[in-house]
């Protein structure tokens, strides 16, 4: 059976206006600032609707760590996903790239979804909270009830680890692990529409920006992301892995936290001025922009 083809949103849900270009570019120090959007994205065929990535929820801890970077802005998922005629009701699975809070802690608002992460990424930030206090870096962008509520998601069998890649979790979906990396078990989401004539990546927080892979003067040489629990090498080998499941395309690998996004591809502003950007359309799908 042929694989369905998928349409793409990134789907902006929060922001930060001034952040350091440092914290996107590994080594851009005294570079100054940018906006960094905050979303996650929608995949839609005709018979299924999977998330990747899901925002975090803005209460409680995950409202002090939003404050504590500077984000605004911030609307829910019925909001966000109603710009496409999408309801939180609707998802039947979101695939999170990686475990800090802007990806994984909102997925409390998706109450009919399966959640798939790395085994390693899930296990390996329940012992970071083991730790003793002068590791506490470590723990910057991760809110430890995001941990509990993937624990109480595992209990009513909604959370599936994975264990490095896998090629048609869903059909036409395969996922990455690219360990020791951004994260211990980050992953990223390759969508083989056209049969795999047409594949698109999305990143998850293995790419920032452009220049993470057309380098700081368009030479190609590869700059890492400016926050890493692993490796840069890991980091510059997952680059050249996006790479070469896009053809070296690099259009095609997504970053959803790249401001310049929804200038490369029709785009819309919501009411809130949040960005809806719609990467590709499969047929027969109205644009939403």
């Amino acid at each position: 059976m042929k694989n369905p083809d998928y349409s793409i949103w990134v789907l902006e849900y929060a922001y930060v206006p001034d952040y350091p270009v440092s914290g996107v570019l590994y080594g851009a120090h005294n570079q100054g600032t940018l906006k960094l959007p905050y979303g996650y994205v929608v995949l839609k065929s005709s018979d299924r609707t999977v998330m990747v990535d899901a925002g975090y929820n803005y209460q409680q801890y995950g409202k002090v760590l939003a404050d504590r970077f500077g984000v605004i802005e911030w609307q829910s998922p019925a909001t966000v996903l109603g710009e496409i005629g999408v309801q939180p009701e609707d998802v039947s699975d979101i695939i999170i790239t990686h475990a800090h809070f802007d990806h994984f802690g909102n997925v409390g608002d998706f109450p009919n979804a399966t959640v798939h992460i790395q085994e390693r990424e899930f296990s390996q930030w329940l012992w970071t909270l083991t730790l003793p206090p002068q590791f506490g870096w470590l723990q910057g962008a991760l809110n430890p009830d995001d941990i509990v509520l993937g624990a109480h998601l595992a209990a009513e069998g909604r959370l599936h680890l994975v264990d490095g890649d896998v090629e048609n979790l869903f059909p036409g979906i395969d996922v990455r692990a690219e360990l020791d990396s951004h994260t211990f078990g980050s992953q990223y989401v390759v969508v083989n529409n056209g049969g795999g004539k047409d594949p698109w990546v999305l990143a998850g927080d293995l790419r920032y920006v452009r220049e993470n892979i057309t380098g700081f003067n368009d030479d190609g040489v590869y700059v890492p992301v400016g926050l890493a629990a692993g490796s840069q090498l890991n980091l510059l080998r997952a680059s050249d892995h996006m790479m070469e499941a896009v053809d070296r395309v690099e259009k095609r690998v997504i970053a959803v936290h790249d401001e310049h996004l929804e200038e490369m591809f029709p785009s819309r502003k919501s009411k809130h001025g949040l960005a809806i950007v719609e990467i590709t359309l499969a047929q027969h799908e109205a644009s939403r922009v």
